[in-house]
């Protein structure tokens, strides 16, 4: 076979391009991300704190990643339908996911029931706690106690009352929060589980529901307003925002101190590169100082953690309710 000078070149240049191509394909493609819009599915409807959050972050990413990060409220089952899809997406950085401290509540009250669509620690990678956000016990100002202390005075001497206590789901914190209160008080209060922050508060305003608690932001405007009273928040010591309000353990209840959370998970096997840019981009998020500072207007403190540090606070929390929620059979 007889091949001309033209030829030659042309095919030696194909076989060095083809060459060069397969030798740095991870560079190529990290230099490309993102390249398309980013979705961060939020797991609960508008409104909420993880919902705040979200937003805030998005906007900040979107501007200094160059592509639009789009939050998608997908709410449900305690946020497990976002989170599953979420599990369920192309490993490549284009569907994140921003949840709380539900995420492991939940995972754990449906594990031990065989009931959970995915598992927290094989189909999620951590990316980041972004901000740390404590509990807040709200009521509506009609009941006749406030704080926790006297919420729990109030049942234990009039056993005729019927209060009911909201959440935003089963396995949420707010319903092991719930479930430990009547325990430790010896109480009797109807669960009532909601899709999101935001149909727990308006069902808390209109006094259909007496009690109930989520992340502080999702709250504070109406309890600064006085339409909604702070029982407790579930700090380890008292908030900024919130001078006045007692924390549970200052009340009698310190089993009730719970870590809230904010934080951002991509899917397993999402490529190391693409999660250490998402990572480094949400900690420069939380910190800028004008992000940090809106964020702790509403309760919230700016974190930005490492993925290490992220999956240690999972096992540590998990580890911690794990025997509460078996012991009080939650699903």
């Amino acid at each position: 076979m007889h091949f001309n000078r033209r030829t030659i070149h042309r095919l030696l240049a194909i076989l060095v391009g083809t060459v060069c191509l397969g030798a740095i394909p991870s560079v190529a493609l990290g230099q490309a991300y993102p390249s398309k819009p980013i979705k961060m599915i939020v797991p609960f409807p508008a409104g909420g704190t993880t919902d705040i959050v979200a937003r805030i972050v998005a906007q900040r990413m979107s501007e200094s990643m160059g592509q639009p990060v789009l939050v998608d409220n997908r709410g449900g089952a305690g946020g497990a339908i976002g989170a599953d899809l979420v599990a369920k997406a192309a490993p490549d950085g284009y569907t994140i996911l921003m949840h709380n401290i539900t995420f492991p509540l939940s995972s754990v009250a449906q594990a031990l029931n065989n009931r959970s669509p995915f598992n927290v620690d094989t189909d999620f990678t951590g990316v980041s706690i972004a901000v740390y956000v404590p509990f807040v016990w709200t009521a509506n100002p009609g009941i006749p106690a406030k704080d926790l202390r006297e919420l729990a005075n109030l049942l234990r001497t009039n056993k005729s009352l019927q209060y009911n206590y909201g959440s935003t789901g089963p396995g949420s914190g707010m319903h092991v929060l719930g479930e430990s209160f009547k325990r430790d008080a010896k109480i009797e209060m109807e669960h009532v589980p909601f899709k999101g922050a935001a149909p727990l508060k308006q069902e808390l305003l209109s006094g259909r529901i007496q009690v109930g608690g989520d992340q502080l932001s999702s709250s504070l405007a109406e309890i600064k307003a006085g339409t909604l009273r702070a029982l407790a928040t579930t700090a380890t010591k008292r908030i900024a925002v919130l001078p006045d309000v007692p924390t549970v353990k200052e009340l009698g209840f310190p089993g009730l101190e719970l870590e809230g959370w904010n934080g951002v998970f991509a899917p397993a096997k999402t490529p190391k590169d693409i999660v250490d840019r998402l990572n480094r981009e949400i900690v420069a998020a939380v910190r800028n100082p004008e992000v940090s500072k809106r964020l702790a207007d509403l309760g919230a403190e700016a974190v930005g953690s490492t993925p290490a540090e992220q999956d240690a606070i999972l096992k540590r929390q998990m580890d911690q309710f794990r025997a509460v929620i078996r012991e009080m059979k939650l699903e």
